[in-house]
């Protein structure tokens, strides 16, 4: 397994609270976790109890950077499984599941609503807002302690833009889209460059190179003054201007004829 904290990790990161959490006995299990992860250099994403194969407990988690590999999964559970046997947070016998937050994830933190800002989401609010408790629409921003999302379901008398506050959310989660898939698609290649040059298994980016922003085309673009290349001439070696030569050399086409 590589060390999720290997190379450069902001520690803020690392140990941002969760303004989305659980309530009952998914909030017991996330008590014993999260400290768990986060000694491991991870970050609890959520905790799910379902009725699946009797009762499953899964624990969703990342390394600060969003990127989680099976190995991450596999060193959480071998740590998590005898302190939750200690705990005991579940009154009856349950399957552990440790898994990646995935493309259409949720969205528990100040930073991930930053983070995936311009996406679609669904929001699910415990406290309703305007009397309505369900909105979907694109993330337009953080703004102090609450989500602006310009809507897309809105009905007559309604606003398109809403402020959400971020504790009385209780579920969000971005919708699964083409844009979606595309960045998801170029951060893990970034992800996986980065380690590698934090591995030593990639030579590291030359001290001039910058990182492409994916928002922007990489269509080149002309550079600024530069004069538009001249008109090249028109041929004068044709099938034409041969045969007009040749007419002229017998004296049988004016000389201008054929130009």
């Amino acid at each position: 397994m590589t060390d999720p904290t290997a190379g450069s990790v902001d520690t803020d990161l690392l140990a941002e609270p969760r303004l989305v959490v659980e309530p009952g006995a998914a909030a017991r299990v996330s008590a014993v976790a999260g400290p768990v992860l986060q000694g491991m250099g991870y970050r609890l994403v959520r905790i799910k109890i379902s009725a699946e194969a009797g009762c499953t407990v899964q624990v969703m988690a990342e390394r600060p950077d969003g990127t989680m590999q099976i190995e991450d999964c596999e060193a959480i559970s071998r740590a998590l499984s005898p302190v939750l046997d200690v705990a005991d947070p579940i009154d009856r016998a349950y399957r552990l599941e440790i898994s990646s937050p995935g493309i259409d994830r949720p969205l528990v933190r100040r930073s991930d609503f930053e983070r995936y800002a311009g996406h679609l989401v669904k929001v699910e609010m415990a406290v309703a807002h305007q009397g309505r408790k369900r909105f979907r629409g694109l993330l337009a921003g953080v703004e102090g302690d609450a989500v602006r999302l310009h809507r897309d379901d809105i009905r007559a008398g309604e606003d398109v833009d809403v402020l959400l506050v971020m504790e009385d959310i209780s579920d969000a989660r971005l919708v699964l889209t083409d844009e979606l898939i595309a960045e998801s698609m170029r951060r893990g290649k970034q992800a996986e460059r980065e380690l590698k040059q934090n591995l030593g298994l990639a030579p590291p980016p030359p001290p001039h190179a910058k990182k492409s922003d994916p928002a922007k085309s990489n269509k080149p673009k002309p550079k600024p003054g530069k004069k538009p290349e001249p008109k090249k001439p028109e041929p004068t070696n044709t099938k034409k201007h041969r045969l007009a030569a040749e007419r002229l050399r017998r004296g049988d086409l004016d000389p201008t004829e054929g130009d």
